[in-house]
């Protein structure tokens, strides 16, 4: 019961972030369409300041997810558990205050002075930030309620909320665009309608779930319950805020680089790269928990070759997804938006991005080898190497070459550790795997496809229909992907299996 119960949980988390990731996707044309490309650098601007607020959380969110785990495992009581909850709300709410009250404040600053804006008037950038504020700080709140109902397991219930709220947030705006109005205005406070909704729900869902206060029972708001979970919270923080400065602080920079209507372009660009890691992410979210299992049993042969093997399936599917991404960039943009402007003006960048996330793809592989092992000590050491070359590169990039600098800053900062960090972290955990994983398991997938996509390039001629055009990508996909496979001495072996059993 409880194997077909986390199934099911992680089932409904895949079909949920599938979901989210594609939807938004796929509804980014249409917002551009309605809105405008000025309008959208603002959706755009929207999303990376939301990102950002992340930082604010410090670990809380997960810690609070572990702690009502533990209190399911027997390992905490109940008043614990209800105390912990008040205190994160309190510091929750105050924050979410503050910080939409900092972001109200600046909205006419930001609005005249940071964004590069030509055609919207200022008053409605103005007033379309201090929606922003508003969500960004009610999504975080969000946040909290989501830990909760994780620690819960109701993960099917929670990815059923997610979609619900994704097809709102996404699909249901349109109606909105063609009856009420288009302006950024009019999109933001849907938006915020939406979050307040989003927010109840998880809160009440949250207090269903909690075990029942005792009659006459008071729970003072106290820093108490906190101390205890401190050291967690922050170790989880600073790989938070590692991730966030590396994957946010472009588009921070550029959003004052930038004219608005440019913005939107990069923005667009980043985001279909970002396909990369959609592809690669399930597979790596499986992988964590076996390779820990193997390692904890003392099966190092298990391990290295799930590590090896996993690298392989990784990139059968990141590498070709790459290439096409890469090499096809404006094909892809204008078969996604049907816009040449768009397409013209973000296929360079999306060509990098590309590149620099499949690298990245396949550069986290060490980590989850380190997590295995229970071994951080190199991760977070590279994670600060990391931050420290890409942070003052991509800064003279970016205002030195705008925002195909950044491209570059982006490809060179993830090619580097893959060159020079990776070999220290497979020898000080497994002397001798880095020739191997790298010769056998990496470069075979990777040339091949590579190759047969540069000479595919001169070869295909393109259609004028979208549709078709799609169409032609999707199998150049197909065949780079069967080319990466026939390239794998472990897709070999597995088919080879299959056949003959």
């Amino acid at each position: 019961m409880q194997t077909m119960s986390l199934k099911k949980n992680i089932l409904s988390s895949y079909v949920s972030q599938i979901y989210v990731t594609i939807i938004g996707i796929v509804m980014v044309p249409v917002y551009v369409k309605y809105m405008g490309a000025e309008a959208y650098g603002l959706v755009g601007f929207f999303a990376m300041l939301q990102a950002w607020f992340q930082l604010l959380d410090m670990g809380l969110t997960p810690t609070l997810s572990r702690e009502t785990a533990r209190y399911r495992g027997g390992a905490t009581d109940a008043q614990s558990l209800r105390r912990l909850l008040r205190v994160l709300e309190g510091i929750f709410i105050l924050v979410a205050i503050m910080g939409a009250a900092g972001m109200i404040l600046s909205a006419g600053f930001i609005a005249s002075e940071w964004l590069k804006v030509q055609q919207l008037p200022q008053s409605e950038v103005r007033n379309a930030i201090m929606l922003m504020a508003v969500i960004i700080a009610l999504r975080w709140l969000c946040g909290l309620y989501r830990g909760a109902v994780t620690g819960f397991e109701r993960l099917v219930w929670l990815s059923g909320v997610n979609i619900a709220i994704a097809t709102a947030r996404f699909v249901l705006v349109i109606p909105i665009f063609i009856f009420v109005g288009t302006s950024p205005t009019h999109f933001f406070t849907y938006q915020l309608v939406i979050a307040i909704i989003e927010v109840l729900v998880l809160a009440v869902q949250t207090y269903h779930l909690l075990p029942k206060k005792d009659f006459g029972v008071n729970l003072p708001w106290q820093w108490q319950p906190l101390k205890g979970v401190l050291r967690f919270s922050l170790s989880i923080a600073f790989t938070s805020s590692v991730w966030v400065l590396v994957t946010q602080s472009d588009k921070l920079i550029l959003s004052n680089l930038l004219l608005l209507s440019d913005y939107a372009y990069f923005t667009l660009a980043v985001l279909a790269a970002g396909g990369i890691l959609i592809v690669s992410t399930p597979i790596s979210g499986a992988l964590l928990p076996r390779m820990t299992k193997l390692n904890a049993e003392g099966d190092e042969a298990g391990l290295i070759r799930l590590y090896r093997d996993a690298t392989q399936l990784v990139g059968i599917a990141a590498v070709p997804a790459a290439l096409v991404l890469a090499i096809f960039s404006e094909q892809v943009l204008w078969a996604w938006t049907g816009d040449s402007i768009i397409a013209s003006k973000a296929a360079p960048v999306l060509t990098l991005y590309a590149l620099g996330n499949g690298l990245l793809a396949l550069a986290a592989f060490p980590y989850y080898l380190q997590f295995a092992k229970g071994d951080l000590k190199l991760h977070l050491i590279g994670n600060a190497l990391f931050v420290l070359i890409f942070i003052p590169l991509l800064i003279w990039a970016a205002n030195n070459f705008g925002m195909v600098g950044a491209g570059y800053a982006w490809i060179i900062a993830n090619l580097l550790p893959f060159i020079a960090w990776l070999p220290v972290v497979h020898r000080r955990f497994v002397k001798g795997l880095h020739a191997k994983w790298l010769l056998a398991d990496v470069l075979p997938i990777a040339i091949l496809p590579t190759t047969m996509a540069l000479g595919l390039r001169q070869w295909v001629e393109w259609p004028e229909s979208r549709l078709m055009m799609g169409l032609e990508l999707v199998m150049i996909g197909i065949v780079l992907c069967v080319a990466a496979a026939s390239a794998s001495s472990w897709a070999r072996g597995f088919f080879a299996r299959k056949w003959h059993s």
